[in-house]
């Protein structure tokens, strides 16, 4: 459900709207739902796992990069987040307040600042993402077993795409 409109509405009125355009609508529809698709499993994660643990999307996802990367200059995390640096700024400041994240100055060059992860961080993560991955499956699960391999190259090949096209 978009609004109050189902998504089969939605599309059968844009392919009305777009009548004798040369449009491909395969296309359309398959672009249209994967942004449908991330903001609704976004806003599911949100409510379900992170409100629980005052987390948003974007905290979670810059805990995630500082996780898996551990100590990472600024830029780094910002880019590997998909966030402006502006944006890591406030999102660090109150991951700092809760407790979660550090910020300090480079050793090698005091311009740059790198982020990593207090102990009660690494702790949250490591309780976390078991908890995350449990509602990944669930949401996974309306996808056949057989075609998750292949659903998750398809959305690599997409995003790599998209990627490389912007440079």
């Amino acid at each position: 459900m978009t609004g109050s409109h189902t998504l089969t509405e939605t599309e059968n009125q844009v392919a009305s709207r777009l009548t004798g355009q040369p449009i491909d609508f395969n296309s359309m529809a398959v672009v249209s739902n994967l942004f449908r698709a991330a903001n609704a499993v976004r806003n599911h994660l949100e409510r379900t796992v992170l409100a629980q643990h005052n987390l948003s999307w974007t905290a979670f996802v810059v805990l995630w990069v500082a996780w898996v990367w551990q100590e990472s200059e600024t830029r780094m995390v910002a880019e590997e987040s998909g966030i402006s640096k502006a944006t890591l700024t406030g999102v660090l400041t109150t991951l700092e307040k809760l407790g979660f994240t550090t910020r300090r100055r480079s050793e090698k060059d005091g311009r740059l600042v790198i982020v990593g992860l207090t102990a009660a961080g690494n702790a949250l993560m490591q309780r976390l993402i078991p908890e995350f991955n449990k509602h990944e499956t669930e949401l996974a699960a309306v996808i056949p077993q057989a075609r998750r391999d292949e659903t998750a190259d398809h959305l690599r090949a997409m995003t790599n795409f998209a990627l490389s096209s912007d440079q």
